[in-house]
């Protein structure tokens, strides 16, 4: 990606870098943890099984950083899973402060169709969690705006359980995961032969999991097991001054770091700090500088689509002045916009802003395959399912954070490893979660 002088020495006066951090990310892995500082390196007491489940169903409930879904998920006596009787509705205190209560029977609102036809419950809850030996997990931060902390402290299975006893359901057992505890055991159903696993997520929220091998330091009686690292907290690498002025327009300020600076809530957050600083140091027309200056808010998508916009313009927009059309004329950042450099200055920008995040990704998938421990010997490799509309579907996001990825894990570390999706792999992974 080819950034002018003046745009180089723009960025590094606001210490904006796009590199590997593969040590910062493994110094706060490895450090020992203490209370609201860096990642939570969680244990989960759990593996993925050997073999897969035969002969069960299981309601399955995933309630995400944007969307709540809701199914039946029955293996057959070969264990094929099918999927059934699937919902999908808005995730509650998305939109609004919830309570406690009013959380849970909102949830329990939303699955009581599925009453009566499983007693197992694989619950994947996609926030920061301390999990327990018992398969359940107490939230202890909350990311991606989501607005119910009366929630947190509180154990989500053992609560979920009493309202729907209370509204006459037999329940056996509530497993509790997040997604990317659910992502990994999705792999293991499509990568049987894997030397071991990673789970990867960069959507609304960003997060990794892995096995840890036997003898890790994470977990408490040194046994393997799936470790969650809680990616989003890594506090170890050099914020930029575009990434301190987009956290005081979050919700949760000081909070989440990293996944601040990758994931869809928001990168376009990031993406509009580039364009207001820019705009105050002269790099746009008067006229699209204060446009951009009175420009209140950007999602990600706003921002993607301006980059998908000028796709096939050239890789740094060379052509930018002929890709306005009526489609496009509405993009808040092209409206701001009011000549060709103006264009192609924000192009440059919001680029930067997307390779930022592949580096960083990269770098959390590198730092994740070295933890495992594995991969190293003759034929063995490491399974990572990746997951999350944004790594998927954002200009040019997935193919940067493969090449930095294979760059440093591949060839410098001589890790052998293999990247994969799954259909409904989050659905499956939760369902396999509830029977182990």
């Amino acid at each position: 990606m080819f950034i002018n002088f003046k745009l180089r020495r723009f960025f590094k006066n606001h210490s904006f870098f796009s590199k590997m951090i593969v040590d910062e990310i493994l110094f706060d892995m490895n450090r020992p943890r203490q209370k609201n500082q860096g990642m939570d390196m969680s244990s989960t007491w759990m593996l993925p099984p050997d073999r897969h489940p035969v002969n069960e169903q299981v309601v399955v409930i995933d309630a995400g950083g944007t969307n709540f879904r809701s199914c039946l998920v029955s293996f057959d006596h070969q264990g094929k899973a099918v999927i059934s009787d699937f919902r999908k509705t808005f995730m509650p205190a998305t939109e609004r402060e919830y309570s406690k209560d009013e959380f849970f029977s909102a949830i329990a609102d939303r699955i009581d169709y599925l009453k009566g036809k499983a007693e197992k419950i694989g619950f994947c809850f996609s926030y920061s969690l301390d999990m327990t030996p018992d398969h359940d997990a107490v939230p202890n931060a909350f990311s991606k705006e989501f607005k119910a902390r009366s929630v947190l402290g509180c154990p989500v299975g053992k609560t979920l359980k009493e309202e729907l006893v209370r509204r006459g359901w037999k329940v056996q057992k509530i497993s509790v995961i997040n997604d990317t505890v659910a992502a990994l055991l999705a792999g293991k159903l499509c990568e049987k032969e894997a030397e071991s696993y990673v789970g990867f997520i960069l959507g609304t929220g960003m997060n990794a999991a892995f096995v840890a091998p036997e003898g890790n330091r994470w977990t408490g009686d040194k046994k393997e097991q799936i470790v969650v690292c809680e990616s989003g907290k890594c506090n170890t690498f050099t914020l930029s001054d575009f990434d301190l002025d987009a956290d005081r327009r979050t919700a949760v300020q000081k909070q989440f770091p990293l996944e601040k600076c990758c994931s869809g809530a928001y990168l376009g957050n990031t993406c509009l700090s580039l364009l207001k600083f820019a705009a105050g140091e002269g790099f746009f027309s008067e006229e699209a500088a204060e446009n951009f200056g009175t420009l209140d808010a950007l999602s990600t998508v706003e921002a993607d689509n301006f980059l998908k916009a000028f796709g096939g313009c050239g890789e740094n927009g060379e052509n930018l002045g002929n890709a306005e059309n009526a489609e496009n004329a509405e993009n808040p950042v092209m409206k701001a916009c009011r000549t060709k450099k103006d264009r192609k200055t924000a192009f440059l920008l919001l680029d930067a802003a997307v390779d930022r995040c592949a580096r960083y990704s990269a770098s959390l998938l590198a730092a994740n395959l070295i933890a495992t421990e594995k991969g190293r010997s003759e034929g063995k490799y490491v399974c990572i399912l990746c997951n999350g509309t944004t790594f998927f579907k954002t200009r040019r996001l997935k193919e940067r954070t493969e090449k930095y990825l294979f760059d440093y894990a591949g060839k410098k570390c001589r890790i052998s490893y293999k990247t994969v999706c799954l259909e409904n792999d989050i659905t499956l992974g939760t369902a396999v979660a509830a029977l182990i």
